[in-house]
C-alpha cells in the first residue's frame, strides 16, 4: 500500500486546495487507506450535505510516527494565525502530548455524537486527560484467534491460556514484543493478569518501583515461552494459523476479519477476548487550536461518528469497531456484518475486556522488563 510522505502531503494540500472558507483540510496519521476513507467516502459525503465545500485529504504516514509530523505540523504553525488543518486524526501518544501543549481545541461539547463516545478511551489517553478534545473514530483491538476444529474450548482467562499452553507445547504462537503489537499487546495483557494493579498501569499515576513486583510475572512468561512459538509478525500469526501449525495466537481483530474476508483464513477460525483482557487503541478525530474552520471541522466529526456512518464506514469498510459504543449501531448493520463482527466477541465483551495500554512510562517499563527478563 502506498504511504504518502508528510512533505508529499503537505506539497499536495498546498497546491491543490489553498484555504478559503470553503476548504476543510482534513490530516491523518495513519495508512493511505485512512486517507483514502475521508478522500473518497467521508470528503463526497460531506460535500453533498454542504454544498461549496470542499475537503482535501492528507495523510503523514503510518504509526506514531504520523502522528508526530501532524504534531510538529501544529506546534511550528503555534504562533500563527490559523494553521494549515482543520481536523486532525491523531493516535493516543500524540494526542496527550497535544492536549497538554494547548494544541488542541475543546470542541466536543459542540458535537452531539460525543455523547455517544463514553468509554475510558474517549476521556484518558495513556495517562493523559483528553476529555472534550478527541472523538474516537475507531477502536482497534487484539483478541486470540484460535482454530476451533483444534481446541473445542477455547480459553477464557491468561491463567487458563497459560494452563492449556502447557499442555499443548508449541500450540500457542505470538510475535513477542518486536515483531508487531499484537505481541507487545499480549505482553501488555500478561502483566494486566499477573502483575498486580493493572488499573494504576493504565490510569497511573507512575511510580518507578511497581516494576519491581513484576518478578514473577515475568518468570511465569519466560516458562511460558518455553512452550510457545514465536512468530514473525502480525500476519506471521495467521499464516501460521491458517496452515495449522499453531492452533492459537494474539491478532489485530481487524486484520482477522480482513483475511477471513478475502479467503485466507478458514471459516473455522474464532476470535477470543480473554480476561483480565488485552489492550486494543483507537485513532481519535480532533479539532487544532487554530483550525480556521472549527464549525465546518465539529460539523465533519458530526457526520464521521454519527451511528449510521460508524456502521456503514467503520465497521463494514474496514473490519474495525466502532468508535462510539458499539450499541449504538444496533439496527445500523444488516444482521450479517453485526454478526460477523460481534459473534465472537459480544459488545458486553469488548467493553469488560478491550482496554487500554498501559501509560507511556509503564509501557516503556514492561517492555524494558520483557527484554531482561524473558527474551534473555
Amino acid at each position: 500500500m502506498r504511504i504518502l510522505t508528510l512533505a508529499c502531503s503537505l506539497a499536495a494540500l498546498i497546491v491543490a486546495s489553498p484555504l478559503s472558507a470553503q476548504t476543510l483540510n482534513v490530516a491523518s496519521a495513519g495508512d493511505q487507506n485512512m486517507v483514502d476513507y475521508v478522500k473518497d467516502y467521508l470528503g463526497p459525503m460531506f460535500e453533498k450535505a454542504n454544498p461549496g465545500v470542499k475537503v482535501v485529504s492528507v495523510g503523514t504516514g503510518p504509526g506514531d510516527s504520523g502522528s508526530q509530523k501532524i504534531y510538529e505540523k501544529l506546534d511550528a504553525q503555534k504562533g500563527a494565525a490559523t494553521t494549515d488543518f482543520d481536523v486532525v486524526v491523531i493516535h493516543q501518544k500524540a494526542a496527550g502530548q497535544m492536549v497538554k501543549e494547548g494544541l488542541l481545541n475543546k470542541y466536543t461539547g459542540n458535537v452531539e455524537t460525543a455523547k455517544l463516545a463514553t468509554g475510558d478511551a474517549a476521556k484518558n489517553s495513556l495517562g493523559t486527560d483528553v476529555g472534550g478534545f478527541v472523538i474516537p473514530m475507531f477502536q482497534s483491538q487484539t483478541a486470540l484467534a484460535y482454530n476451533a476444529d483444534m481446541v473445542k474450548t477455547p480459553p477464557a482467562t491468561f491463567a487458563e491460556l497459560a494452563d492449556w499452553a502447557r499442555k499443548n507445547p508449541k500450540q500457542f504462537g505470538y510475535n513477542g514484543i518486536k515483531g508487531g503489537m499484537s505481541g507487545v499487546s499480549f505482553v501488555a495483557g500478561w502483566v494486566y493478569a499477573f502483575g498486580g494493579d493493572a488499573e494504576k498501569l493504565m490510569k497511573g499515576p507512575y511510580d518507578a518501583a511497581t516494576k519491581t513486583s513484576w518478578d514473577k510475572a515475568f518468570a511465569d512468561l519466560k516458562e511460558f515461552n518455553k512452550n510457545a512459538v514465536i512468530t514473525p509478525g502480525n500476519a506471521g500469526t495467521l499464516d501460521m494459523l491458517n496452515r495449522g501449525e499453531i492452533a492459537i495466537g494474539p491478532v489485530w481483530v481487524d486484520m482477522f476479519y480482513s483475511w477471513q474476508a478475502d479467503g485466507k483464513l478458514p471459516p473455522n477460525m474464532k476470535l477470543k477476548l480473554v480476561s483480565p483482557g488485552m489492550p486494543g487503541q483507537p485513532m481519535y478525530y480532533a479539532v487544532p487550536e487554530k483550525s480556521a474552520q472549527k464549525k465546518l471541522a465539529e460539523a465533519f466529526i458530526a457526520l464521521a461518528t454519527s451511528p449510521q456512518v460508524q456502521a456503514d464506514g467503520i465497521v463494514k469498510k474496514f473490519n474495525w469497531y466502532p468508535g462510539i459504543d458499539a450499541k449504538n449501531l444496533e439496527g445500523k448493520l444488516d444482521k450479517a456484518a453485526w454478526d460477523k463482527l460481534f459473534t465472537d466477541v459480544t459488545p458486553a465483551e469488548l467493553a469488560q475486556n478491550g482496554k487500554p495500554f498501559p501509560i507511556a512510562p509503564y509501557f516503556n517499563d514492561i517492555l524494558e522488563g520483557y527484554e531482561k527478563k524473558v527474551a534473555n
